[in-house]
């Protein structure tokens, strides 16, 4: 435990929990449970290579646009940020921003990730910067901090990883013949595989996925072809779930257009329309989603992002760098359309919405009980707080809104959606806020304090729910 302390930390062990009913729940029945992450970003090459993080900015810092939004926003220079500054320098910088932090969820989960990971008790500022990074990074030598012990540290179970249909998941492979005490499994991600805006490239998209398929792809059925091929290839390989990231859900029953003329269009180097867009998307989702419910996998939906909306940074730093924010996209019409399309055939697979418009949370909650038809328990979900709402108030108004218009009962609970290794912690910031919630309404009277059924309740949105909803551990697989 480092014992640098310039001031107390406000991380008690009843952190979030404001009543006697919040910490039983959570003591008891929430905090030791296996954490079962069904969506991340983590790379698989880290975690079949166990890597060995050099210092603290190579694991907190690189990659992480939560903290360099934060810090442009301070004023901090880019060159302390994604620049050329050393890496004792970058976290000199960050240390110096925490304190201004303070009600942004960075804060908790800053000092929640240097207290779980490297019993860090005091509060990070500019003025122990030198030695918490020093001390952290000669911790991160040992053994014990590499990629896969981090993991374990945290009780992870399950990591579900985000893969392009083009990979080989040749690190899957690697830790499959070797692996740890943490499951992996790659998750199909295939939103290249429509992404025509840009035929140039659109077109070198297709001859990696091509070649990844051993099919050259010369027509819209060559596509499908590719793309059934390597559902068939991640199924063997242990996948059952899928994601998609999308403005909006993509709907079109425009007659006058078909698919292969858009295809052809796009290849011969035309940008094509937006109704063609959004029809041709809608063509190969449709494809797509009929594929997962045959091969009997889960579907993800990530809606409402409105990314890469600075072109000067873009150019100069590319995707997924801190640009992006909350769309405004009008979602329940076109999302309804194509969920009733796949259900009126009976191929509505297992299905998670999220939302990053949290004026959408309502829209959502209702959504999913139009096509939960009693076959599975809580067969449509209403996804976790994501991304710009994976904090605090916005965890509370997704819980809020589906106990009101759901069943918070059958929901499948919390994931990191992120590529750090030191962002476990946030089950536990999810597990503490539930635990609060549920024990507010028994401090208010308004629910009854049945410890074993509340505590029941609790255990399954913290982790039952989502290992029995998956099942990954009846999957039979190999990669011979």
């Amino acid at each position: 435990m480092l014992t640098s302390q310039t001031e107390k930390s406000f991380l008690t062990e009843d952190f979030l929990l404001h009543s006697g009913y919040a910490k039983i729940l959570y003591h008891d029945y929430a905090k030791h449970l296996p954490i079962i992450d069904y969506h991340n970003h983590l790379p698989p090459a880290e975690i079949a290579s166990n890597r060995k993080f050099e210092n603290i900015s190579k694991i907190w810092l690189a990659g992480d646009h939560y903290k360099w939004r934060a810090m442009r926003t301070l004023g901090v220079s880019e060159n302390f940020i994604t620049g050329q500054a050393s890496d004792p320098e970058k976290f000199e910088k960050w240390a110096y921003t925490v304190p201004f932090t303070m009600r942004n969820p960075l804060y908790h989960w800053t000092h929640m990730e240097l207290s779980r990971y490297f019993g860090v008790q005091g509060l990070l500022t500019s003025k122990n910067a030198s030695e918490i990074y020093f001390q952290t990074s000669e911790m991160l030598q040992d053994q014990s901090f590499r990629a896969r012990n981090l993991l374990e540290s945290m009780n992870v179970e399950v990591v579900c990883s985000t893969d392009d249909p083009a990979d080989d998941l040749s690190h899957h492979e690697t830790y499959f013949n070797n692996p740890g005490k943490v499951e992996l499994y790659p998750a199909f991600r295939p939103d290249k595989s429509f992404a025509i805006e840009n035929p140039m490239t659109y077109a070198s998209y297709l001859e990696k996925l091509g070649k990844a398929a051993n099919l050259e792809i010369k027509s819209y059925d060559d596509l499908l072809g590719a793309l059934g091929n390597r559902i068939s290839y991640f199924h063997a390989r242990g996948c059952r779930l899928s994601d998609h990231g999308l403005e909006h859900m993509c709907y079109s029953k425009d007659s006058n257009l078909s698919p292969e003329g858009i295809f052809s269009k796009v290849i011969g180097g035309t940008a094509p329309s937006t109704e063609e867009v959004i029809f041709f998307k809608h063509q190969v989702l449709k494809f797509l989603c009929q594929s997962y419910h045959k091969n009997g996998w889960s579907q993800q939906f990530h809606l409402g992002a409105l990314r890469n909306t600075n072109s000067r940074m873009l150019a100069t730093l590319g995707p997924d760098t801190g640009f992006d924010s909350i769309g405004d996209f009008d979602q329940a019409t076109a999302l309804a359309a194509f969920l009733n399309d796949l259900d009126s055939t009976n191929q509505l697979a297992q299905t998670v919405i999220y939302n990053l418009n949290p004026r959408d949370n309502e829209v959502f909650a209702t959504m999913i009980g139009n096509y939960n038809d009693g076959s599975v328990k809580g067969k449509i979900q209403f996804g976790s707080g994501w991304w710009y709402l994976d904090q605090k108030d916005g965890m509370e108004k997704q819980i809020n809104t589906l106990s009101n218009m759901g069943l918070i009962s059958c929901f499948i609970g919390m994931l990191t959606d992120s590529r750090s290794f030191l962002s476990f912690p946030r089950h536990e910031y999810f597990r503490r806020i539930l635990c609060n919630l549920f024990g507010q309404d028994v401090e208010n009277g308004e629910l009854p304090w049945d410890e074993k059924w509340l505590g029941k309740l609790i255990s399954d949105i913290c982790y039952f729910n989502a290992k029995n909803y998956f099942d990954f551990s009846n999957q039979n697989y190999t990669f011979k």
